[in-house]
């Protein structure tokens, strides 16, 4: 596994944690809302539906809905796992990180909404600095997270 390590592109890596720290925040959020609707729908009785085909008849649908929310089920409470799993790992070293450099990456990688000039922008305003000088402050922020999260390159 040393061999892998070496050839990591760490940057990279650690740019693809921070762009999916929103999707694991959010299946964290919502993997009990998303349980319970399939325990809902393993126990509800299925209704017919009137699209004009002719249905057979199968003795094991029930069983087989049942059997699907379980299935269904244990991939919800996994994907739970990992993305508790990976917010303990990162949370360890955005902690590390300081508040400056929190806010930089929040706004350069975490905000959907703004563009990248307005992010610029913010950033330049927020520091006093100009737009040169905003994109070296992301660049030593990444770098930084990188380290923390997988060591020295």
């Amino acid at each position: 596994m040393q061999i892998a390590w070496k050839h990591l592109n760490k940057r990279a890596a650690a740019l693809d944690a921070l762009k999916d720290y929103g999707s694991m925040q959010f299946i964290l959020e919502h993997a009990d809302d998303d349980i319970r609707v399939e325990h809902e729908k393993m126990e509800s009785v299925c209704s017919p539906s009137f699209d004009g085909m002719p249905h057979v008849h199968n003795p094991q649908a029930g069983e087989k809905r049942i059997l699907n929310g379980i299935k269904e089920i244990d991939v919800l409470k996994e994907r739970y796992r990992q993305a508790l799993e990976y917010m303990v790992w990162f949370q360890l070293a955005w902690d590390e990180l300081t508040k400056d450099e929190q806010f930089v990456l929040r706004e350069f990688y975490m905000c959907d909404e703004a563009q990248q000039i307005d992010v610029v922008y913010n950033i330049c305003d927020y520091f006093h600095i100009e737009r040169s000088s905003a994109y070296n402050k992301k660049n030593r922020a990444l770098d930084r997270l990188s380290t923390l999260l997988y060591g020295k390159r």
